[in-house]
């Protein structure tokens, strides 16, 4: 069964004064990308299985601002992961997942995205490396199962920019 990845990172953020990081909300402007992100989602990729979410409240506002209602695992340890850690998460899902989205920050989620593909020479993955924006996604399509996925194992098919 073929596996689909899409990495998303959060829509901006606020930066209310006296709020710690990990409690940060969305902006509107965030609220707004992160809807469209949903829209683009629905339209254009495979209907989603599972969603890993960091626990940072800017990550969970744009879940909920998605729309996507697939059942939802909650991960503290997104919160600044290493490409590394979030692979290993990854690997963890179960079988019967075809398409997985993990929602979580920078420099995590577009380091990810670089490692895993191979085919980095592609004008997405150009793209990606260039700037990775809030609410943008990365989609990776793997021949495996996630158990099997390591860096440079998939194939980069789609970065869009939420605008």
């Amino acid at each position: 069964m073929a596996r689909t990845l899409i990495l998303m990172r959060h829509g901006k953020s606020g930066y209310p004064d006296g709020v710690a990081d990990h409690e940060r909300p969305l902006a509107p402007r965030g609220e707004r990308e992160a809807t469209l992100a949903g829209q683009w989602l629905r339209e254009t990729q495979p209907p989603i299985d599972a969603v890993r979410c960091s626990t940072a409240v800017r990550t969970r506002e744009t879940l909920a601002a998605t729309g996507i209602d697939a059942p939802v695992v909650f991960e503290r340890g997104i919160y600044e992961a290493s490409p590394r850690t979030l692979i290993e998460l990854v690997q963890l899902s179960d079988d019967d997942v075809s398409t997985l989205l993990l929602i979580g920050h920078a420099p995590g989620m577009p380091w990810t995205a670089w490692e895993l593909a191979a085919n980095r020479n592609s004008e997405q993955a150009i793209e990606l490396s260039r700037k990775f924006p809030t609410s943008a996604l990365a989609v990776l399509e793997f021949d495996r199962p996630w158990a099997d996925i390591d860096p440079g194992t998939g194939e980069l098919t789609h970065f869009h920019v939420a605008r």
